[in-house]
């Protein structure tokens, strides 16, 4: 892992499953970046991961999730798009169906004796599912952003839900 290359007396690095626990009331802050969430088979799994993240939270810590606004995403979908960088063709095509939003990428290199496939798929949150999800283990929404301008959350023209939450403290 690179990260390890990087650490100090004060910074350490950890390849972790989210979905178990991990150093109970230990941080101050969590973050997760970049639709970096919602890739688990189950809704159990995402709640799991939600319990461990607040788990691991002190009591009054903060946790910084980022997430596509499931709705702008839908109506702003590029449904085919290609790109060639170093002589390496990327076909992307993206669909959703009513739980999850969908990305297929097509590889096409001449040195390559085949295409290369991947898909991947995440779930479609709203930002009620995740005050849902983090109200269940004692986190609350303090704040919402709509981009990586801080700029106010609106359901329909925001890109992104940018969403600041405490752990209770009890």
């Amino acid at each position: 892992m690179e990260a390890k290359q990087h650490e100090k007396d004060n910074l350490e690095f950890f390849v972790h499953d989210m979905r178990l626990p991990f150093r109970i009331n230990y941080f101050d802050y969590a973050f997760n970046f970049f639709t970096s969430f919602g890739y688990f088979r189950t809704r159990r799994e995402h709640d799991n991961a939600i319990r461990t993240i607040a788990q691991s939270l002190k009591p009054g810590g903060t946790f910084v999730l980022d997430y596509l606004n499931v709705h702008y995403a839908e109506d702003h979908l590029v449904h085919k798009s290609e790109k060639e960088i170093d002589d390496v063709n990327y076909y992307i095509t993206k669909w959703f169906d009513e739980e999850h939003f969908y990305k297929k990428i097509v590889v096409e290199d001449d040195k390559m004796e085949e295409p290369m496939e991947y898909t991947e798929k995440v779930a479609k949150f709203s930002l009620g599912d995740f005050t849902e999800m983090f109200a269940y283990q004692d986190l609350q929404i303090q704040e919402v952003f709509g981009d990586y301008l801080f700029n106010g959350y609106d359901v329909k023209n925001s890109p992104r839900m940018v969403m600041i939450a405490k752990k209770l403290v009890k």
